[in-house]
């Protein structure tokens, strides 16, 4: 018996004999939550996974198990995880859709459909531009290849050419909805012509002709050739999920009629009949898993809990130390730069000494930037790190949080944050997350950056902040900063830093030059600055509106009031202590945003203040926040949605009278 004939034989036993297993400990209720099993479609991440090493990169489903044994993940680590112990390949954080064994190549499963595609892209990217003969590979059902990822994944994989396979297992349903009905072209291969790639359609019951399929795309994706397109036909023959009812869509004599279709009986029956393999051997092969199975499966459950002082641990990267002290915009010694150009110089040194960042971005190539914000660059270092990218927010957010998993240090510009808003699925359930859920074996520095803020009568699809929105998330640090200075010093700080990071640049701000040292420097994030000391009132403004409270405390000045003027410089880790200490000496607060009023940074800081400084508030707290509206374009109108100098002013006099 060859060692091929053994692999594809032993693997496919050993996701058959787990998945029946992991089915009697669900009824048992050792399993505390969902479990999708993979029985019936064996032969699909068998075949493929036989042409994968260790360092290649595999992205998969809800129904991952399959996947995750086929790559290397031993059945006791899937066992640990799905019964939440601390052995699991996820530490328990996972159970059934959220596997991750990094060390060898399983990047993650994820229970919202489609991600895997794009991250699968991403990771072909990564491995492109690291000028490795690694290859990223999506696993997903037929279901994804109706979702947007399916297109905006394939589309930027073809178009890049990208070492990337995309392997739809066409189980005929997506949860109780028959591809038949769902999909007009319902010929999911034939798709792959509109992206300029390979589309190959197998019987996925097949383990062989599976495997032939991949081998072929794998050749072509490690020489140069692109993306292929595999789409696998197979049934799975138990319910989507264990415990849900199967036949009120589905007939019992379908699931019948496939499982007598048995990828493993199918592929036994050939060995035998052409003289590759024994009986005695493919039963010694049946005993040795089922003993596997069975000893992972009590060793599982007798496996500890995860602690609960880890629960939280995790979200973030340990931080490290700045490389450098922020030196303070006084010692610029002159050297007024704008905002634009700090960040651009930042970047361009980085890119300089870091062949692991790369940007993507509508015009962000020759043009430079909507912004300027990469203007000159192309030239310097070409298409591959800065990279055109079609419209597809989602799809090259999506493609991003692949890359990062697999080495690389992308920079996400898109342009307006209304934009971004589009990927907001990635960002939340993929990007933010994926620290957490792999237990700090995965690293996310991703930077996405954009404009934020009112002006230039942009109207209400260029006009957004939202970084409250944002700030909310667990996993993601938000900056928005409102000078030259610190602009430079955040974005320093955020390309060198692992975690994500939101990087929101004050449109009406982008172009306004300030104090910047010349050499490089760090900026902590969660980390205020006093724009201007005062004994008097408190007032801590987000992005333009910390310049615009500046401008007023000036004013002000001239009539004797002593106001002490705070820009948080990050609202994603938030600078309280600083806040409650400036309120400790002037005893009365006002919070200004242009954003919304509920649910914004202004009520967390009001919250805080409250909560920690009550004892030091002589006044209530004051917030003004821009109108509970969308953006309007007429300049009237714009003008009338957001605090300005007078108003701000203003109140700040009613406050010092309380």
């Amino acid at each position: 018996m060859t060692n091929e004939a053994k692999f594809l034989y032993r693997s496919m036993q050993i996701i058959r004999q787990s998945e029946e297993q992991l089915a009697r400990c669900f009824a048992k209720k050792l399993i505390h939550g969902a479990c999708h099993t993979y029985v019936g479609e064996e032969a699909i991440a068998t075949g493929v996974c036989l042409h994968l090493h260790p360092e290649d990169a595999i992205f998969s489903t809800h129904r991952g198990h399959g996947h995750a044994l086929a790559k290397g993940v031993p059945p006791l680590e899937l066992f640990g995880e799905l019964f939440g112990r601390s052995t699991g390949c996820s530490r328990g954080r996972g159970g059934s859709m959220h596997l991750f064994s990094p060390e060898i190549g399983m990047m993650g499963t994820s229970g919202i459909v489609a991600p895997c595609i794009l991250q699968a892209a991403g990771a072909g990217y990564a491995f492109q531009l690291a000028k490795s003969a690694n290859i990223g590979v999506a696993f997903f059902g037929d279901g994804a290849a109706n979702n947007g990822a399916f297109h905006e994944g394939l589309n930027l994989a073809g178009i890049w050419k990208l070492p990337a396979l995309f392997i739809c297992e066409n189980n005929q349903f997506a949860t109780e909805v028959p591809f038949a009905y769902a999909a007009a072209n319902p010929d999911v291969a034939s798709r792959a012509a509109s992206y300029g790639m390979p589309g190959v359609q197998v019987d996925g019951n097949d383990v062989e002709a599976v495997a032939e399929a991949a081998r072929v795309a794998v050749e072509r994706a490690r020489s140069g050739g692109g993306p292929t397109l595999i789409e696998c036909r197979t049934y799975r023959t138990r319910p989507h999920a264990e415990g849900m009812g199967d036949y009120t869509y589905r007939t019992r004599e379908d699931v019948a009629a496939w499982r007598e279709r048995c990828p493993i009986k199918r592929y036994r029956t050939a060995l035998l009949a052409n003289g590759a393999a024994t009986e005695a051997e493919l039963d010694a092969i049946d005993a040795e898993v089922a003993a596997e199975v069975e000893h992972a499966s009590r060793a599982a459950e007798g496996a500890a809990w995860p602690a609960p002082e880890d629960a939280t641990a995790h979200v973030y990267a340990i931080a490290t130390r700045s490389t450098s002290t922020e030196p303070g915009p006084e010692s610029g010694a002159g050297r007024e730069i704008s905002f634009a150009a700090a960040t651009l110089e930042v970047l361009d040194r980085e890119m300089e000494s870091n062949p692991n960042i790369f940007v993507m971005g509508e015009g962000i190539g020759i043009r430079g930037g909507n912004f300027g914000t990469t203007a000159g660059l192309f030239a310097k270092y070409g298409a591959q790190r800065l990279r055109d990218t079609p419209i597809c927010e989602r799809g090259f957010t999506g493609l991003a949080c692949g890359a990062a998993m697999t080495g690389a240090r992308p920079i996400v510009d898109f342009m307006f944050i209304d934009f971004l808003n589009d990927a907001f699925g990635e960002i939340i359930n993929q990007i933010a997350k994926m620290q957490y859920m792999s237990s700090g074996r995965l690293k996310m520095p991703v930077l996405m950056r954009g404009c934020i803020g009112i002006g230039h009568s942009a109207a209400t699809h260029h006009s957004g902040s939202y970084y409250s929105i944002y700030s909310h998330i667990p996993g993601l640090r938000v900056v928005v900063p409102s000078t030259p200075y610190d602009a430079k010093g955040l974005f320093t700080r955020a390309l060198r830093c692992d975690d994500p990071v939101l990087f929101l640049e004050p449109r009406e701000l982008m172009s306004v030059k300030g104090l910047v040292p010349a050499e490089s420097y760090e900026i902590e994030f969660g980390k205020a600055r006093v724009l201007q000391t005062g004994n008097q009132v408190t007032v801590v403004g987000v992005a333009l509106m910390a310049q615009r409270a500046l401008a007023a405390a000036r004013q002000l000045a001239t009539e004797g009031l002593s106001v002490e003027v705070i820009d948080p410089r990050t609202v994603s880790p938030l600078d309280t202590a600083m806040i409650l200490g400036s309120v400790a000496k002037t005893g009365r607060l006002l919070i200004v945003e242009e954003t919304f009023g509920p649910c914004s940074i202004a009520s967390e800081i009001a919250a805080h203040a409250a909560a920690d400084g009550f004892d030091s508030l002589d006044a209530p707290i004051v917030r003004i926040n821009g109108a509970f509206a969308p953006t309007p374009y007429s300049p009237t109108l714009e003008a009338a949605v957001i605090p300005n100098v007078d108003s701000i002013a203003e109140a700040i006099r009613r406050l010092a009278r309380e």
